[in-house]
């Protein structure tokens, strides 16, 4: 009866960590650039009470074994890195990855982090920042008096000054991709570190050796299904109710037996 319980509750523990994996994703259903998670289950240890081929008799052997299993657990979570859609913004410091690759962001500790989120601004420096105000890598610094910015898809940075008729280039943006893009560490701020899962990061140039072309004026949205998520968490919760239901008629068993026995 105990090991019973003890499998009704592994499963239960494995459908909360789902269901909060699910409401991360709906909550960040309008989170620029942000890729949905998915939980991955993996069975707990087996009791093997007799195995598959063992004799049965002194000719004949078992057809089949006898294995209980003690439940289940979330082996991990795996980032869903499918490309999220094209939303026009009208801001010429918006850009959007189409394709494989990172913007790379430098944090104020010295290290180089990476993201989705193009939602750039220009800083009192010049300098295009995030949101939170991390330098974009390499730098690329707008000078005061600009009347135009362009972005091309290879990267080519471009300004009109003030007095000029043709423009001129001022930078080139860089993308980094990985070997195992899900092996990457989120942080939080729409931000990802390297990891050894991960691989080293591949730097180049945007739209050349299967790096993604950057699309000016543009943001990433969010990857996340709204109909599917809803889906995955009816059936959590319809999952979470059976192991409960499992707890509840065990212990009217154990009851009963304690009661009549």
């Amino acid at each position: 009866m105990s090991s019973a319980l003890h499998t009704a509750r592994s499963g239960l523990d494995a459908q909360d960590m789902r269901m909060r994996v699910i409401s991360n994703n709906l909550a960040n259903v309008n989170t620029t650039g942000f890729k949905r998670d998915r939980a991955e289950f993996q069975s707990l240890m087996y009791q093997n009470y007799r195995q598959a081929g063992a004799n049965s008799e002194q000719s004949t052997q078992y057809a089949t074994g006898l294995n209980i299993g003690t439940g289940v657990r979330i082996v991990g979570t795996e980032r869903i890195n499918t490309q999220g859609s094209m939303q026009s913004t009208d801001n010429p410091t918006d850009m959007a990855i189409n394709g494989s690759g990172y913007f790379q962001v430098l944090k104020p500790d010295g290290t180089i982090t990476y993201t989705r989120d193009g939602s750039f601004t220009v800083s009192s420096e010049g300098l295009l920042v995030t949101n939170d105000g991390y330098p974009l890598q390499p730098d690329i610094t707008i000078p005061e008096g600009a009347r135009s910015l362009t972005i091309g898809k290879d990267g080519t940075v471009s300004i009109v000054n003030a007095g000029d008729s043709s423009p001129s280039q001022i930078g080139q943006i860089q993308v980094a991709n990985f070997l195992n893009p899900a092996g990457l560490q989120p942080l939080g701020d729409n931000l990802f570190a390297e990891t050894a899962a991960s691989g080293a990061p591949i730097v180049g140039t945007p739209g050349v050796d299967g790096l993604g072309e950057i699309n000016q004026n543009m943001l990433e949205t969010s990857n996340v299904n709204m109909v599917e998520e809803m889906v995955n968490m009816i059936e959590t919760q319809r999952a979470y109710e059976v192991n409960s239901k499992v707890i509840s008629t065990v212990d009217g068993m154990m009851q009963y037996v304690t009661q009549n026995l």
